[in-house]
């Protein structure tokens, strides 16, 4: 993949964005107004909270799971003593971007002593952090690490002085973007947009990248671009020409030149259909409408392979190659759309006769569970077609574009994915015995009709472990940053603000990120220059258009460093706590650990004059800091910190 990423910014810090005029700071806009500023962050997450994980025990304990339920008030203890008890922490899958560990001490005022080690395979063992010596009372420690291919994290308890029980509350194991995790957008239209200038500040002196579309996204780090191709663009309606081609194979190829010389990853999407192909209509080709169903799948291999050889004949070959568009429901319809009864477009349910007239690829869902032997025969049936045009879809692209990868695209409905479970063995068994085997499996994700974010979380687990030997990925997502009052869409926590728009599409980064053996690859979201858009039009300026702050996810997502943003100590009552002068630092690009002052805000008067817990935030080059005292009960009411 050809990638070329913009400013990055630092772990902890945060990144003020904005897309006012002169390129000013403003006043925080209104909930649902589409101009304002973001807070970006990189994005982290906690790996051993995922519904995946799992905790067991040296002891067999039943409370191993207390360790990563996120409640610091519940602790996994050994149900018996004795030194090296250890606690085991499954993430469900190898990881290679895990950079930092947090462990959590049920107890104040106690010397823990312990050894936390990462491996593979669970039986070979990396130390990443040895504190078997320590002689300091504290109730945790962050650990920052670099080890990829780490599935397990083992925290081996190798001593408690005095009569405290050994005892683990909580143990975090945070991920962060891999670089190889492709960011981007389908840009179709790229094409329509040929009257418009982009400007990342057009008001500023400086207006920045521009003024192409591409130009602004790329430098807002975008690093790949998908174009959909329509066969002979129709209107969606009447099913006429379109007087402007727009998505047309011809006009493609010039929006692929554009992507090819910004660098950019190329991706292809063929619909094959004259308009929109999507779950609730699969169109024919008009010129495809009336073949017999040997010639339609010649067809469906021609017209693939052709394309293909001239976007490689023109310097510009496809990194992914998509065989139909969301496709759960089959592709190219015909004579089944009776059983199916779809009514879109108009074009094809008025127009019955010319685009239903010959069988196409179609599935009957209705079917799905029958019993009934005719209808299980119609059902196997529509399947054969359906994949036997797939095939020749995926062969046309191994054949005139072997470098590129073939991905198969669907959906994941609202508590549907038993469907597309079924939908994934099904095609996968069927295009495998005619010979072929795509690459990638992707799904849509927008809440509003594909669930929560917990349950994309889900959906990609599931596929992944299903079939792991596939890449997996987010096609298309999308948010609003206006609307409903600002309200969240359905199934969505994010309002529908800039802020909200940079929030959602992160999780979804987070998301495929997450997926388990890094099988996750990529997230493309959809339109962002049209559809929930990230750019607004310019007051005043007819045709100049500029992003909202939210398009700085694609930059400021990834973190250049991890730092250790918490730190625990214990004093007694009465006492001034000596906070650290330096905290550690990781850099990913190398791995390299150093350490960085850290200027503390002062402890406020009297704060530990009595037990209890005190936190004092602080402040480094590299983000925030946060110090939690336990303040245990002294000697008299006084004495020095324990040792």
């Amino acid at each position: 993949m050809r990638k070329r990423r913009g400013i990055r910014v630092t772990a902890g810090l945060t990144t003020l964005a904005t897309v006012m005029s002169a390129g000013m700071l403003a006043v925080p806009a209104p909930a649902g107004a589409t101009y304002g500023t973001a807070d970006i962050k990189p994005i982290e997450s906690d790996i051993a909270a995922k519904p995946w994980a799992s905790a067991t025990a040296s002891s067999n304990a039943s409370t191993a799971g207390l360790a990563i339920d996120g409640d610091p008030a519940t602790a996994w203890r050994p149900d018996r003593d004795g030194a090296r008890q250890w606690l085991t922490v499954d993430l469900g899958g190898a990881y290679d971007n895990l950079r930092k560990v947090k462990v959590l001490f049920p107890d104040p005022g106690v010397v823990y002593r312990y050894v936390v080690e990462a491996s593979s395979d669970g039986r070979r063992w990396q130390a990443i952090a040895d504190r078997s010596h320590n002689r300091t009372a504290s109730r945790g420690e962050v650990h920052l690490f670099t080890r990829p291919g780490t599935r397990f994290v083992r925290l081996t308890v190798t001593g408690v002085p005095g009569r405290a029980r050994p005892g683990v509350s909580e143990v975090q194991v945070f991920n962060y973007l891999r670089d190889d995790l492709v960011l981007g957008a389908d840009l179709s239209w790229v094409d329509d947009h040929q009257g418009r200038e982009y400007w990342v500040d057009p008001l500023a002196a400086n207006r920045g990248a521009g003024p192409h579309l591409l130009d602004v996204v790329e430098d807002r780090g975008m690093e790949y671009s998908r174009l959909r191709i329509f066969n002979e663009p129709r209107d969606e309606s009447t099913g006429q020409p379109t007087p402007v081609p727009r998505q047309g194979p011809e006009r493609s190829l010039t929006s692929a030149r554009w992507i090819e010389q910004r660098g950019m990853g190329l991706g292809i999407d063929f619909h094959y259909a004259d308009s929109w192909a999507d779950p609730s209509k699969q169109p024919k080709p008009r010129a495809w409408a009336g073949l017999e169903f040997d010639d339609l799948t010649r067809t469906v291999y021609d017209f693939t392979s052709d394309y293909l050889r001239r976007l490689v004949a023109q310097g510009t070959t496809p990194d992914k190659v998509a065989v139909g568009n969301e496709i759960i429901n089959g592709f190219m319809y015909g004579s089944e759309a009776a059983l199916i009864g779809t009514t879109n477009p108009p074009y094809f349910a008025n127009q019955a006769d010319v685009y239903q007239a010959k069988p196409g690829g179609g599935l009957l869902w209705r079917y799905w569970k029958s019993t009934d032997p005719v209808e299980r025969q119609l059902y196997d049936q529509a399947w054969d077609r359906f994949t036997t045009l797939a095939a020749a879809g995926i062969k046309a692209v191994r054949d005139a574009s072997p470098t590129s990868k073939v991905e198969v695209h669907v959906i994941v409905g609202t508590d549907r994915l038993a469907k597309t479970m079924e939908f994934w063995q099904q095609y996968l068994t069927r295009v495998k015995a005619k010979g072929q085997n795509p690459d990638v499996l992707a799904i849509s994700y927008y809440p509003e009709w594909h669930g929560t974010p917990e349950a994309l979380d889900v959906n990609l687990h599931t596929m992944a472990t299903t079939y792991p030997d596939y890449e997996i990925e987010v096609a298309e997502t999308a948010y609003p940053a206006s609307g409903g009052d600002g309200s969240p869409m359905p199934n969505s926590p994010f309002p529908r603000t800039v802020q909200g728009q940079a929030d959602a599409i992160q999780r979804v980064f987070q998301a495929a990120n997450d997926v388990v053996d890094n099988q996750g690859k990529g997230v493309l979201v959809w339109e962002p220059a049209g559809f929930q858009s990230m750019f607004r039009a310019v007051p005043g300026l007819a045709n100049t258009w500029e992003p909202h702050a939210s398009i700085n996810v694609f930059n400021a997502s990834r973190a250049e460093h991890v730092i250790e943003d918490t730190v625990h100590l214990a004093t007694t009552a009465g006492s001034t706590p000596q906070l650290p002068r330096t905290v550690r630092v990781l850099t990913t690009a190398d791995a390299k650990v150093e350490v960085v002052p850290v200027r503390w805000q002062p402890v406020p008067r009297g704060a530990t004059g009595a037990p209890g817990e005190v936190t004092v935030t602080g402040t480094t080059g590299f983000g925030p800091v946060t110090a939690v005292i336990d303040v245990l009960p002294g000697r008299g009411g006084h004495g020095s910190a324990p040792s």
